[in-house]
This record gives structure tokens, sequence and C-alpha cells, in this order.
């Protein structure tokens, strides 16, 4: 039997506070001083309230193929790192140029642009120093070096970043195909890669590791139509894009099946998309 929405939404909650405790405590800020507020930057926009998605997804995945321990837990908090980074640079006036992120002001706005964008540079590599920290206090070392790898693709020129400069120099054509290429790079990107990475740190084999790969890959895909269905901008594909969010999460949901129970858990995140 799947889990019923209220313990989904228990799940959540708990795991939710469980990378909170993780975020906070080993960012803090150093006794020896804070030059330029940097380390209260990176806090300001990292401990913001937030739907925590993405290593929540680490730990679903983590939790299908084995176990979660304080190294695993560490390892799907450094993908929030990279999100928030991510975050805190499109808000940046030569980016997307917004004032306001989760209903507080951006972190350029409170912290001034220079120091805005270099706490989204040090929570990037910090993400990768937690991953190595994780990684050397394992007895899988080898796993969070893959998981570390997992998480610069999803990032980087052939990812997330790929994305936003495909958004931002080379907006796609009106189509489908082209919409869904974007939000495969600019959004999905991530997604796969926080699947990835708690896979590998908590042991999955090869197979285990590419059904979440599947999975993150239609997650993604589906995640971004789902977001946009109240946005103006994409009126014109809601139809379309209703189906394409229902195939995507069908699809999402069959690459967790050979979890089995274990699985249950990344479906029914898929499934909570529809609603």
């Amino acid at each position: 039997m799947s889990a019923n929405t209220e313990s989904l939404e228990i799940w959540a909650a708990a795991r939710r506070d469980e990378i909170a405790r993780v975020l906070d405590t080993r960012l803090a800020i150093p006794p020896e001083g804070d030059p330029g507020r940097l380390v209260e930057a990176m806090r300001y926009s990292l401990l913001a309230p937030g739907k925590r998605i993405r290593p929540l997804l680490g730990l679903a995945a983590a939790e299908a193929v084995g176990t979660v321990d304080d190294n695993v837990q560490v390892a799907c908090a450094a993908v929030e790192l990279v999100h928030c980074y991510s975050l805190v640079h499109d808000d940046l006036p030569a980016m997307d140029d917004d004032d306001f992120r989760r209903g507080r002001p951006s972190n350029h706005k409170v912290f001034g642009e220079s120091v805005a964008i270099l706490a989204g540079d040090a929570l990037l590599t910090l993400a990768f120093e937690w991953i190595a920290d994780a990684g050397l206090h394992s007895s899988r070392p080898e796993a969070y070096l893959r998981a570390a790898a997992a998480l610069a693709r999803g990032a980087g020129v052939l990812g997330m970043v790929r994305g936003q400069a495909r958004d931002l120099c080379d907006p796609p054509p009106p189509t489908m195909a082209a919409l869904e290429t974007l939000h495969a790079e600019k959004t999905g990107a991530l997604f796969r890669a926080a699947l990835e990475v708690g896979g590998l740190a908590a042991g999955g084999s090869s197979d285990a590791v590419g059904s979440l790969t599947r999975f993150g890959a239609a997650y993604g895909i589906a995640f971004q139509h789902a977001d946009d269905r109240d946005d103006a901008e994409h009126e014109a594909h809601a139809a379309e894009a209703r189906a394409r969010l229902e195939t995507l999460v069908a699809q999402a949901a069959e690459a967790a099946a050979p979890f089995g129970v274990r699985g249950e858990r990344l479906a029914d995140i898929a499934r909570a998309l529809l609603r």
C-alpha cells in the first residue's frame, strides 16, 4: 500500500527538520569574526524557510537503497547548498533581478551585490567540501567521490548552469520539446543529481542508481510543469503540459517500482505533483 498524504507530510516534516539542523550546525559563524558579513549572508539565504525538496529527494533515494546515517544526511544537505547558491545568484540584477525571495528581501538587497556573489560562491564550494568530508568519515569513500561528480554534473556546464545560460541568452522556441529541454537542464539536472547523491552515499548499486537517475529525469521536468500551472506565460501550453505532467509522473513512479516497498516514498513524492 502506498503511503497516504498524511504520512508523506509527516515524513517530509521530520526529514526537513533533520536537514535544517545539519545546515544550521555545520554553517556556524566563526568565532574569530565574519569579514564582510559573508557567513551571515550565507546563513540568511540558506536557513530561510523552504521546502528542501532536493535534500528530501536525496534522503528518499537513500532510504530506497539502504540506510541513512550522518554522512548520508550531510551529503544530501550539500545539494541544498548548491540550490541556495543558484537562488542567490539568480536574484542578482545581472540575472533575473528579483528583489524578494521566499517572502524576504533577496540576499543582494540586504548585503549588497558583492557579498551576495561571494556568498553564492562560498555556498557552492562548501557543498563539495561537505561531501568530501562525509566521504572521509564513511566506509565507502569512493561512493562519495562519485556523488560529488554527480552533483558537479547536475550543477555545472551540462546541467543547471547550461540551462540558465540557455534561458538568458538563447531562449527556446515556443514548443513543448524545446521547453522540456530547458526544464531538464535548468531545473531537472539538480533534482537528478540529488537522487544520485542520496543513492550513491547510501551504497546503491549501479542498477539502483540508474533507476534513481531515470526517476530524477522524469521528476525534474514534471516538477517544472507543475510549478508553471498558474503562470500566465505558459497558458498556451496548459493542456499539453498537463498531459505531459501526468505522463512524467507515471514514468517517475515506474522508475521507483524496482525498489518495491522501499521505493513507495519516491513514487508518492512524484504523485504529489498532480495535486
